[in-house]
């Protein structure tokens, strides 16, 4: 297994074996890809912040990508205006955990770079990707919630239902506290969508801890899921944890919590039947006949094609489904 590092020189280890990745590792943040992001561009991805100190049990990231770090917030600053400059309408704001961000420079952490971010020339909308459940407090979600320009979605690494196993993934919070988070969000950010990540099948997830996350996810107020089966990372502390799942277990609970999420989906976009969203239309789809674009609580709207509303900021109306598309006018 090779660290980020060592991808980079590859020639070095096609005759070797073995897994080439030091316990503790310093990396750069690297340039940011801005050449090539213009008009024709939706949505950029801009990494903020990279590695991870926290060492989940299943994870390999803190050794293969290093310690977290993150990009000074000159240079956010700098390529948001250079974005803006090129027209692209909307920036999500990545990273391996964006909520370990911080900059000496800003004198403070992710709240804070967004709070700069509301008064400075950027791009019209900012989406946050994946965050950490822990750092949803009130701060960021009323943030969240009076923001004219972060879009209303989040998305949380939540893992499992249930506290046991969430313990033994080395996750630093419970159920109860997912579910205050989703209830806090709800409540005081009205139009969000909420997706979460699901692992199903990880060492010692019996029936009783399975069912446990399955309830969780019916019970919860959200948008999506993201499921997936736990897949063995060697050298991590899980891998040599007993109560291994046998895989066709773990594909049957896939199944199962993929169920959950197709009714969520199909819930959550119901509930938007009738009502006036902004989208940023895409490209030709299903033959030129539609386009797509994605409302900031991160539901996608199909609308017919019509070239000069491309890359733009446009209202619809949501007026009915074909399936289970949403189709706007």
């Amino acid at each position: 297994m090779l660290g980020q590092g060592e991808k980079f020189d590859l020639y070095r280890y096609l005759t070797e074996t073995g897994r080439f990745v030091a316990e503790t590792r310093e990396f750069a943040m690297e340039k940011a890809a801005v050449e090539g992001s213009g008009a024709e561009r939706t949505r950029f991805f801009f990494k903020i912040q990279d590695g991870c100190n926290r060492f989940c049990t299943y994870c390999v990231v803190p050794y293969a990508r290093g310690k977290a770090r993150s990009r000074p917030v000159e240079e956010i600053v700098a390529t948001m205006g250079m974005l803006r400059e090129r027209g692209v309408k909307e920036v999500v704001l990545t990273g391996i955990d964006i909520a370990a961000y911080y900059d000496p420079a800003l004198g403070g952490g992710l709240k804070e770079l967004l709070l700069l971010l509301e008064d400075l020339d950027t791009p019209p909308r900012v989406r946050l990707s994946s965050i950490d459940p822990g750092y949803l407090d009130d701060g960021l979600i009323e943030l969240l919630a009076r923001s004219p320009k972060l879009a209303k979605s989040i998305h949380i690494p939540v893992q499992s239902g249930s506290d046991r196993i969430l313990k033994g993934m080395g996750r630093r919070y419970d159920a109860a506290s997912i579910r205050d988070v989703v209830r806090k969000l709800t409540g005081m950010v009205r139009t969000i969508g909420i997706g979460i990540d699901l692992m199903a099948g990880f060492p010692g997830e019996d029936e009783e801890a399975f069912s446990e996350t399955h309830a969780l996810a019916e019970a919860l107020d959200i948008s999506y899921l993201h499921v997936f089966p736990y897949s063995e990372r060697e050298g991590t502390r899980a891998s040599a944890f007993e109560g291994k799942v046998a895989q066709r277990v773990k594909t049957e609970r896939v199944r199962t919590l993929k169920q959950v999420d197709a009714k969520k989906r199909a819930a959550f976009a119901r509930r938007h039947l009738g009502e006036k969203v902004r989208i940023i239309p895409e490209g030709k789809l299903y033959g030129g006949r539609l386009m797509r674009g994605f409302t900031d609580n991160y539901l996608p709207v199909y609308i017919p094609y019509e070239k000069r509303l491309e890359n733009n900021l446009v209202e619809v109306t949501i007026r009915g489904m074909e399936g289970s598309r949403l189709m706007g006018g």
